[in-house]
């Protein structure tokens, strides 16, 4: 049985819904951590809802926050434990996926993804792995899991733009080529990289800037 999210969302600027945005947060935060990037964004993109839920897990590691799933060497969880929280949570996240394709009456590709870190995970394990390709993902700072089954286990392929700052401490740089050799050879065609120089582990102007762009273009804007 999966978990139900709680959600926060920015309802369409317009008043007239024809794509959504998932924002999923990073380890330890909750949906709120990400939903205010909605406000900058909206006004560019004002067909679109903006969703942002709360992972399913209390954080152990940030007890005021959540977690997708546990990272052993941070709250000392096996990785028996990490690969059945990650698992759970891809079936919390997609059944999450579909509720909101049928209340909101919109398809695969009005939907686009938009994770940090241990979100940006959440999003490049669970797309590629649904019946039918989303209209984009959009990973800041985070790192592609599993990589050597994504070839086999890959169902549906999507663009991808990949975001990173060069002086991230928390999830190394190296995580985005890394991520993106995967995903190239698992066949995805539409794969795209911007480094933010100077930034750590955030969410840089420059970086917001550049997926904005992205998100208009696959959403139908331009």
């Amino acid at each position: 049985m999966t978990r139900a999210l709680t959600a926060g969302r920015k309802d369409a600027l317009s008043g007239e819904t024809r794509s959504a945005v998932i924002f999923l947060h990073g380890y330890g935060a909750n949906g709120a951590d990400l939903l205010g990037l909605a406000d900058p964004l909206a006004e560019h993109l004002p067909d679109t809802l903006f969703i942002s839920p709360d992972a399913p897990e209390h954080c152990a590691g940030s007890p005021m926050g959540f977690q997708w799933f546990p990272i052993p060497w941070i709250d000392g969880s096996s990785e028996e434990d990490a690969a059945a929280g990650l698992q759970m949570a891809a079936d919390d996240l997609n059944a999450f996926l579909d509720g909101i394709m049928v209340d909101e009456d919109l398809l695969p590709e009005q939907v686009a993804l938009v994770g940090f870190s241990q979100g940006t995970m959440m999003s490049l394990h669970v797309a590629p792995r649904r019946e039918d390709a989303v209209a984009a993902v959009v990973g800041f700072s985070g790192r592609l899991l599993e990589p050597d089954l994504l070839g086999d286990e890959t169902v549906s392929r999507m663009p991808v733009l990949l975001i990173h700052g060069d002086e991230d401490d928390v999830v190394p740089i190296a995580s985005l080529p890394q991520a993106a050799e995967a995903l190239d050879q698992a066949g995805f065609k539409d794969v795209f990289a911007h480094v933010m120089k100077g930034t750590a582990h955030g969410i840089a102007p420059d970086g917001l800037s550049v997926c904005l762009a992205f998100l208009r273009d696959r959403l139908g804007y331009s």
